[in-house]
């Protein structure tokens, strides 16, 4: 998020709990949707959050779904930065929710607060354990590596994961910094993430699951396990199941979307489910086969990852 000069919403254009869990239950029941993932910005931000996880987390996929959660309640997960998650980790978990994953680029203050312009490292390292106390399984930590800034601590966070008994997931830099100042020569590599821990840690890959979009390692000396989300130099698009949908309601079906579909407007007038359930279904059929990132043609999107969510 940048430091200042964010345009914030008014209360009224962002969708309430009741449209949220509408469009939610239209994707379930009418799409075989089995996982939902609360993004932000910052979810933790959002008043009363547990109330909307309670609503959520009712929701069934399909007997007929081809999912292996059919018949069962979906999988419900939260990426938050963690900063005031230990104050209702306890209540989340009551509430319903099923995963975390919390956002951690560092084990430094001073780089922690370079990279986030807030010295909340400790609350992060609290709600780490406070989501770990409450019960979450699995907990997974986010890690952007960016060269330069924070690829010397591949192997300390690591460590933190093993020690915790927690999975880090480091994530390839993507141009979806809030300041603009992304440069290719700026990611590091899929492969020199694995090699630096390898060297270390030795590792073994685990098979492929899916859509899911990091591949995974686990320690051979059986401490645990680790992915990489390789966004930039392996693209998994192909592979790729996911849409958003943003806090006022527009519905994007990739981070890299430079277009958007306006469902508030369709909640907030006269649209029937069938009509919803029509558009979100046109809005899937032009996602695209690739981000194109590194290529002429690539267009960085307009919004920031702090606006889109992870």
């Amino acid at each position: 998020m940048p430091e200042e000069g964010m345009q914030w919403l008014d209360r009224k254009e962002i969708l309430t709990f009741e449209e949220i869990y509408r469009l939610s239950k239209i994707c379930v029941e009418r799409f075989d949707v089995d996982s939902i993932r609360l993004t932000g910005g910052e979810p933790t931000v959002r008043a009363r959050l547990p109330v909307l996880v309670k609503k959520l987390a009712k929701l069934r996929v399909p007997q007929s779904a081809n999912s292996h959660l059919a018949g069962k309640n979906i999988d419900l997960a939260m990426t938050t930065n963690g900063a005031t998650l230990r104050l209702i980790a306890d209540e989340l978990k009551s509430a319903g929710l099923s995963r975390i994953n919390i956002s951690l680029d560092t084990l430094q203050s001073e780089k922690f607060f370079k990279i986030t312009r807030r010295d909340h490292l400790a609350n992060v390292l609290d709600g780490i354990d406070a989501a770990v106390q409450a019960g979450f399984t699995p907990v997974k930590i986010n890690a952007v590596i960016q060269r330069g800034v924070n690829d010397d601590e591949i192997i300390a966070l690591a460590s933190f994961g093993r020690e915790k008994q927690i999975e880090i997931r480091y994530i390839e830099f993507m141009p979806l910094d809030a300041q603009g100042h992304w440069q290719r020569n700026d990611v590091v590599s899929q492969n020199e993430i694995v090699t630096t821990i390898n060297n270390v840690y030795p590792l073994e890959q685990l098979s492929a699951r899916g859509a899911a979009p990091a591949d995974r390692w686990r320690y051979l000396d059986g401490g645990g396990t680790v992915g990489v989300i390789p966004s930039v130099t392996k693209p998994f698009c192909g592979d790729c199941d996911r849409v958003r949908l943003t806090a006022e309601g527009q519905f994007r079906t990739c981070l890299f979307s430079t277009s958007e579909f306006d469902l508030r407007a369709m909640l907030r007038g006269t649209a029937t489910d069938d009509q919803l359930a029509a558009e979100i279904k046109r809005a899937v059929g032009t996602k695209w086969a690739g981000h194109a990132i590194g290529n002429v043609t690539f267009v960085r999107p307009k919004r920031s990852m702090s606006q889109i969510g992870g």
